[in-house]
């Protein structure tokens, strides 16, 4: 199953070694079990989206290795694949960069023929082959439609899709400079939040975690003054304070880090697929690790 992960500390500027590389499950750990991609997205200083992919996994990526210690960003998005649609090829790779915008999926939708017809024009925006980057051509279209509203835009695109197409999952970071979104759809597979206070539980400390069952103590420096938050397909530690999202949940970081959720897909896809309807390339990679 494919991975995800995406942090905002906005407005400040931070690291998130410690997510990507340090962590008892951190997405290099992962990515042993995930080999077919590597994608890291972040922001420069200026908002620009910045992308490093490539279709390997994250342990044989030297460069993914070196940019996770030293990129620092407002958000970031990363995405270990395990590939259902799509080549092995970089543009098949997550994250994937619309307008300014970084984004990354964990599912499968089929139907791909109807999608496209759906989008039109706006298919141009489709560098690859993947299912996940047809999807965020829309969330684009129906955001630029709605005035740059992304919760509008992701809430519209995801409703067309749940109503027209077989679904299989629909899990979705979407990240900009100054914002996070995040939607679980439906209970296929599970997506958790932290929000982490400046310092910890105790306000004045390293992020910093002792894992279960022996597990090695870890660090990260950066977020000892400066709160975020983060969202993932699983735990990534052993703090008590992650919280599993609802099917159907649509989750928005702001730009000082306040989270607004709601329900916005309470209802079942209208094609619901089960892992015995799928392709066996995809339904393999759905398999949890």
């Amino acid at each position: 199953m494919c991975r995800l992960f995406g942090m905002s500390s906005a407005p400040r500027r931070t690291r998130a070694t410690f997510w990507l590389l340090d962590a008892p499950d951190s997405l290099e750990y992962q990515s042993h079990r995930m080999p077919d991609g590597t994608g890291l997205g972040w922001y420069a200083a200026d908002g620009g989206a910045q992308l490093r992919k490539a279709p390997l996994a994250a342990y044989e990526d030297r460069d993914f290795a070196e940019e996770a210690r030293e990129v620092e960003s407002t958000t970031f998005l990363a995405h270990i694949r395990f590939a259902s649609t799509g080549g092995l090829e970089a543009r098949n790779t997550h994250p994937f960069e619309q307008e300014g915008r970084l984004f990354a999926h964990n599912g499968v939708i089929e139907g791909l023929d109807l999608l496209d017809a759906e989008m039109g024009g706006d298919r141009s925006l489709v560098r690859g082959d993947t299912d996940s980057e047809r999807f965020f051509a829309l969330v684009t279209r129906e955001t630029r439609a709605r005035g740059g509203d992304v919760a509008a835009g992701i809430v519209h695109a995801a409703h067309w899709v749940a109503r027209n197409l077989p679904l299989y999952a629909l899990n979705v970071i979407l990240t900009a400079p100054d914002g996070m979104w995040a939607l679980r759809y439906p209970d296929t597979h599970k997506l958790y939040v932290l929000a982490r206070a400046a310092g910890g539980r105790h306000g004045d400390r390293h992020l910093d975690h002792s894992g279960t069952a022996g597990r090695m103590r870890v660090h990260s420096r950066d977020l000892t003054d400066a709160p975020s938050v983060v969202v993932a397909s699983e735990r990534m530690d052993d703090n008590p304070d992650w919280r599993l999202m609802e099917p159907g949940e649509l989750l928005h970081v702001g730009p000082d880090l306040a989270v607004v959720s709601r329900t916005v897909l309470p209802e079942e896809p209208a094609h619901r697929l089960r892992t015995a309807d799928l392709r066996p390339e995809a339904a393999a990679s759905q398999q949890a690790a």
